[in-house]
């Protein structure tokens, strides 16, 4: 069996099955060896019902003294049962699984696997797995892995599709050469990838994962060495010139640029007309004013009769950055143009004729759209990428090759401490806006348990009824998801009939289609929603300056950098803002992490303390980082792993490199190792 095969080569796996593998963006065996758990289920020796603890996945071993008939309440089915061992008792209770009532017999003794919660004074045991006795001991003492999944798709199937493709795979490449994986340790790709899928034991499985994160980072610091190389050779565009652009923009704001963004500005210039191509980030907190800093850049290329374009993650942002530059730009009587995908094709066939011939379109906004195959640039000569981790490389190379080796700025909200955004981003230089504009209102933040929840309710509520608007962050999509957590499916028809009718609820997540996050996100900055429950995908790509509240369930699920984002979506207006930080579980180690954002609003400390903090030991909860999607690296949990892979890349020739890269392009597992589109995508 080859990487390259379809799915459906595998055993078991027909049309229908292979449509459903297709939906989670798995497509051949390669992709599915690389689609890594989530989880894993710990099987490990049952415990006294009177030593289980809330908020642990416990395991008992207890017989079932009475099971209740199942009873709806608000559209769910509820089974109850109790259950009893020497230690003491407990009651089981699990939300739409009817049919459990029937898997259970007084008298019997099962063993069930759940998480603990409190109800009143007591412990309950919520969703168990239920176990008969010598199933559980033929499971004991192992670590079976749990998949992220889709409607209609089985752990069990891809646990199956999984243990036949590691069988039959016969062509998994090794790209790290041999004298650095001796040097570190690391164990051959497919026997790391069959202890990650399903390990001996826990050591085991961390002593995989690190390997394939160095291989990810590797990969990833022989890509960043080529693209550094490639820029310092490289010439741009002449006939450029200050024509005192950026003065008349800034003499027209009310307000002054800070010291940092000057600074920013200046570099810019500077590298503009030294006659290489400039690839700049430019790294700011949130609010801390990148996005005038980039409509100064595109300004002072366009004033040289050049084409400059923007592109925004998201229409509802590319529109806010149309409307909030278009006037700066008419000042200079450059012509602006919007060009986004929802367009009908007769607007977008005229603003194609626009950009081509050059004739009313010095300056392009909009989303990917700017570099689908029909837009052809006349002089494209600066190319500013917002946000750049919600776009993959591939991506933001798709629009710098619209021109003539354009200039390449990219703008990233995200704090990353220095030494990780010198190796992420080591084919740019970096400019870093630290200071905050003058006017900006620092939000007021509390840390707070579930039982704070009501008053929270109403704090909202008179904020709405104040004319502003708020956002709760849950984080799971749905009661499907693996781990713990308030879901926005459940969540967001809960909070809308405890609020009333005259207040709009409404929910945002990744699983909608784009037309539909699009449009309710645009409802949202239009304030015809009061209330948004969503999960992270608000961390960037919407500006609502009404937005006054921020609330945040299981906070103790995201790191410090993600929560400190996720907060930068309110305090953007006039009016003071709020952070809530809901935590359901109350150890001392989430109250002290909590405790940080509690008292900063600095992302860059943030950042560095949340480096600190992290360890190998939070593998699979939330991404703690949203500006490096790598299929199973963390820059914060791996941050040692990735400046050892990163050093290591840098001690191979010119020549190493090119074979590496090479192999990888010619590799049959082309979905797989394609990694720089691992980089960055969503």
């Amino acid at each position: 069996m080859r990487l390259d095969d379809h799915l459906e080569s595998i055993k078991g796996i027909g049309e229908k099955t292979a449509a459903h593998f297709n939906k989670l963006g798995l497509f051949s065996v390669g992709s599915l060896l690389t689609y890594y758990p989530r989880r894993y289920d710990d099987f490990r020796e049952p415990t006294d019902i009177s030593a289980l603890k809330e908020g642990e996945t416990g395991v008992i071993c207890a017989c079932v003294s009475f099971v209740a008939q199942p009873k709806a309440a608000s559209r769910i089915k509820i089974v109850t049962c109790k259950a009893s061992d020497p230690s003491g008792e407990i009651e089981l209770v699990w939300f739409n699984m009817p049919f459990v009532k029937y898997e259970l017999k007084p008298g019997y003794h099962y063993v069930f696997r759940g998480k603990v919660t409190k109800k009143g004074r007591s412990l309950t045991m919520e969703q168990a797995k239920i176990y008969k006795r010598e199933d559980y001991a033929r499971l004991k003492g192992t670590l079976q892995p749990v998949y992220p999944l889709t409607s209609g798709l089985t752990n069990n199937a891809v646990v199956k599709a999984m243990k036949q493709s590691l069988d039959l795979a016969e062509d998994i490449p090794e790209y790290i050469p041999s004298s650095i994986r001796k040097q570190y340790d690391l164990m051959k790709k497919k026997y790391a990838l069959t202890e990650m899928h399903f390990p001996k034991s826990e050591e085991t499985m961390l002593d995989a994962r690190r390997s394939l994160c160095f291989e990810e980072f590797f990969l990833f610091g022989l890509f960043i060495r080529q693209m550094a190389v490639g820029r310092e050779r490289a010439e741009s565009h002449a006939g450029i010139r200050d024509t005192g652009a950026c003065e008349k923009i800034l003499k027209s704001l009310p307000y002054s640029l800070t010291e940092d963004q000057m600074k920013a500005v200046e570099c810019i210039k500077k590298d503009i007309l030294s006659g290489h191509v400039m690839a700049r980030l430019i790294q700011g907190d949130v609010g801390s004013g990148k996005t005038i800093v980039a409509a100064l850049a595109m300004a002072f290329v366009a004033s040289s009769g050049h084409q400059a374009a923007i592109m925004a993650p998201t229409e509802v942002l590319a529109k806010q950055h149309f409307n909030s530059m278009k006037p700066l730009f008419d000042l200079l009587s450059l012509d602006t143009v919007l060009l986004t995908g929802s367009m009908t094709a007769a607007e977008k066939k005229e603003i194609y004729k626009k950009i081509k011939d050059h004739e009313g379109a010095d300056i392009i906004i909009g989303t990917h759209a700017l570099f689908q195959e029909k837009v052809e640039y006349d002089d494209l000569c600066l190319c500013v990428t917002d946000e750049q981790h919600r776009f993959g490389v591939k991506q933001r190379e798709g629009l710098g090759k619209k021109g003539e080796k354009p200039h390449i700025l990219v703008m990233s909200a995200t704090p990353i401490p220095r030494t990780l955004a010198m190796m992420l981003y080591g084919d740019m230089d970096i400019s870093l806006i630290r200071s905050m504009p003058k006017n900006r209102i620092k939000v007021k933040n509390c840390v707070v348990g579930p039982q704070y929840r009501p008053t929270a309710y109403q704090f909202i509520t008179e904020q709405v009824r104040q004319g502003h608007q708020a956002y709760i962050i849950c984080p799971m999509v749905d009661a499907g998801d693996a781990g713990y957590g308030e879901n926005v499916e459940e969540y967001s028809k809960a909070l809308s009939e405890t609020l009333g009718d005259s207040i709009v609820v409404e929910k945002l997540h990744g699983k909608m289609k784009p037309k539909d996050k699009d449009r309710i996100m645009e409802r949202f900055a239009n304030n015809e929603i009061n209330v948004l429950v969503s999960t992270t995908v608000v961390e960037v790509g919407m500006n609502v300056p009404n937005a006054t509240v921020m609330m945040i369930e299981n906070s103790e699920r995201f790191g410090l950098a993600q929560l400190h984002q996720l907060r930068g979506r309110v305090g953007r207006g006039d009016a003071q803002s709020y952070c809530i930080f809901m935590y359901s579980e109350a150890s001392q180690e989430t109250l002290e992490r909590l405790e940080i954002l509690k008292t900063s609003n600095d992302g860059f400390e943030i950042a560095n303390k949340d480096l600190e903090l992290r360890g190998p030991g939070d593998l699979f909860g939330i991404r703690q980082c949203g500006d490096m999607y790598f299929k199973i690296g963390d820059i914060y949990n791996d941050s040692d792993v990735f400046k050892e892979a990163y050093e290591a890349a840098g001690t191979l020739s010119d020549r190493e490199v090119s074979d590496i890269v090479g192999k990888m392009y010619e590799s049959s597992a082309k979905e797989v190792f394609k990694f720089l589109e691992n980089y960055g995508t969503i």
